[in-house]
């Protein structure tokens, strides 16, 4: 069950191998089998992505089947309740509402002697979203990953999806797609859906960027393929850290620390307190509400492992310890929040306030679900509009600009030992003067 901890050494003994648990001793077997699937796939192309199809989701599939076709799409909106195409409605326009403020704009500057210089964006041609299944359906895994490419104006949006029972693919993640704008999507998963991705097959176009979230098995797939393409992240198991005072609810805390633990046995749910009381409540409660959950065996083994109550002595503690993990979902549940942000540097997602569960970024409060895990918030960020696109420099510089700037690339060229590189210069500084003359 969940530990209660006080002394800050051992805190950050748990915390770092928590933030450790994806690198065990069976992640270069699975490399070595991920490595075989890709070589595969890049060889037979659909052949190889029906295989294992066959052998790992026990799905046997036709060329022609690889493909979601229209009819299923429009048969997706009569098997959804109207009320569940609300709320995917009201979270795509809530998802790019705060997308479209992120889209980058291109720039240009007029300087001295007609110097132009500038930063022009454009997207990619074609986007691959991974959308996993197996223990849920994830249409908010859809919106959160195709509605940045649509905001970024990605001519072609893809999705791979595991096929389910029947062969079929959640309606809710049909509905999803169509309304985020996906064009195409494939019901294939697993390693052989990145592979396809990144290799293109005679069904499955390649693609210039792979991004979603998935199992180890994916996340090794998506690292090996990269160069090839681009990915957003190498995304872990799901992880939440709340930081919390006296005046949060034991209960509501608790919660939002099931609502993690219950993504994945491997889920990360921690809590750092300054009140010893809500620690042992929380505790409890957490307790009492895994007796009758549905999802009680992944539940409890995350919890088990990867639960984690510490008591330390102020806030400030709290946020140096949060900070040392940098968690993906970081939650603010105290007096004042605003003022206990500045403390923080780490953070995939922050929620400030006790009105503000992680569920809520989960679905549709606009910012992006696809986050940061295992520490990487340190560097990284949140998947956005920026993640489908690409700048290139521009750069113009009149003859009197480069008149001016000639010799120190001449020097500049000469140190390093690039003859050609100062010639480029001095010729045409050479045919300037001759045209002068």
């Amino acid at each position: 069950m969940l530990r209660i901890i006080t002394q800050r050494a051992e805190a950050l003994t748990e915390l770092r191998r928590i933030c450790d648990r994806t690198h065990d001793d069976q992640v270069v077997h699975k490399e070595a089998t991920v490595r075989e699937v890709l070589q595969a796939v890049k060889r037979q192309g659909d052949r190889a992505v029906l295989h294992y199809t066959e052998e790992y989701d026990q799905i046997v599939l036709k060329p022609e089947e690889l493909r979601v076709s229209g009819s299923e799409l429009e048969a997706a909106y009569q098997q959804v309740p109207k009320e569940l195409l609300d709320a995917i409605q009201l979270a795509c326009r809530q998802v790019e509402d705060f997308h479209r403020q992120r889209v980058p704009q291109s720039w240009v500057r007029f300087g001295e002697d007609e110097v132009v210089l500038g930063k022009r964006y454009t997207p990619v041609d074609r986007a691959g979203l991974y959308i996993p299944g197996g223990r849920a359906a994830y249409p908010s895994t859809v919106l959160m990953n195709a509605i940045p490419a649509k905001v970024a104006k990605v001519p072609r949006i893809v999705i791979t999806t595991p096929p389910g029972f029947n062969k079929a693919v959640n309606p809710a993640v049909l509905v999803a797609a169509q309304e985020a704008g996906v064009h195409e999507i494939y019901r294939v998963g697993g390693a052989q859906a990145i592979a396809a991705l990144a290799f293109g097959t005679e069904m499955i176009p390649k693609v210039d960027v792979i991004t979603g979230p998935g199992n180890i098995y994916v996340t090794l797939a998506k690292k090996l393929v990269y160069g090839t393409v681009g990915i957003d992240s190498l995304a872990g198991p799901s992880e939440v850290l709340i930081i919390a005072d006296g005046e949060a609810n034991p209960v509501h805390v608790a919660t939002d620390m099931l609502a993690q633990a219950e993504h994945d046995p491997m889920a990360a749910a921690i809590l750092l307190t300054t009140d010893s009381g809500l620690a042992m409540k929380v505790v409890t409660e957490v307790k009492q509400r895994l007796i009758n959950h549905p999802r009680k065996v992944l539940t409890e083994k995350a919890i088990a492992h990867y639960g984690l109550v510490v008591l330390v002595d102020s806030l400030e503690v709290a946020a140096e310890l949060s900070n040392e993990f940098a968690p993906e979902h970081l939650e603010l549940e105290v007096a004042d929040p605003w003022s206990l942000l500045e403390k923080i540097r780490h953070a995939g997602a922050i929620f400030l306030g006790n009105s503000t569960p992680e569920a809520v970024g989960d679905y549709l409060a606009g910012p992006n679900h696809t986050l940061p895990t295992s520490g990487s918030a340190r560097y990284a960020s949140a998947l956005s509009v920026e993640t489908f696109m690409k700048h290139s420099s521009l750069i113009q510089y009149s003859t009197k600009a480069l008149r001016g700037v000639a010799e120190a690339i001449e020097i500049l060229a000469t140190a390093e030992g690039l003859p050609s590189h100062a010639d480029s210069v001095r010729l045409r500084m050479q045919g300037i003067v001759e045209v002068e003359d």
